[in-house]
């Protein structure tokens, strides 16, 4: 068995059974850390993830959020994107405040969809977070989420995970996290 289908048993093993319903919203957050050169195997295999949560052992409803198009999206509604493209670095500060919430934004929506079946026993898949790289930061988006997480969050994330430290691409200095990891190698705690 390959890397991939490792990690969606482990995913379904995690997310089968009954759910803690009374967790904070940091431990409602599973992290499926794969390896960053997985990258387009792992979005191949995205609908086995689906369909493991859908009709698996888990039987939950599945949102996917794709974070890949967001930067492109936001600089194209930019009315001074052809002088950002002359001179990049004034895009700086634009980027650690206007971007990081528009992305925030467009996520939460992903949670708060006002879909009544988007319940405690729904799963947000949130994929494309290589695409926020170096634009915006994973963990101000999953900490700015926590209070909108009403079933889990499943963040699909390209990187590596060293104890409860996860680095995205490799390329950060790591954030400290309390949510849950799905790694290859091994899974860490209860869904």
């Amino acid at each position: 068995m390959g890397r991939i289908e490792d990690l969606a048993d482990e995913y379904e093993r995690l997310l089968g059974g009954r759910w803690q319903h009374t967790l904070a919203g940091a431990q409602r957050v599973v992290f499926v850390v794969y390896d960053k050169e997985l990258e387009r195997s792992l979005r191949a295999k995205l609908p086995e993830f689906q369909q493991r949560t859908e009709r698996g052992e888990a039987r939950r409803r599945w949102v996917h959020c794709d974070c890949t198009r967001l930067f492109a999206e936001w600089m194209a509604a930019d009315e001074y994107r052809d002088a950002y493209f002359e001179h990049p670095d004034d895009l700086r500060i634009k980027l650690d405040t206007e971007f990081q919430d528009f992305a925030t934004e467009r996520v939460r929506r992903c949670l708060v969809s006002g879909d009544p079946e988007l319940d405690r026993n729904s799963v947000v898949a949130l994929t494309g977070l290589a695409s926020l790289y170096p634009f915006a930061h994973v963990s101000v988006l999953i900490r700015a989420l926590e209070p909108e997480i009403a079933g889990r969050l499943v963040v699909f994330f390209p990187g590596t995970k060293n104890g409860s430290n996860l680095r995205l691409l490799d390329a950060r200095d790591g954030f400290h996290y309390l949510g849950t990891s799905i790694t290859h190698k091994s899974s860490g705690g209860a869904a």
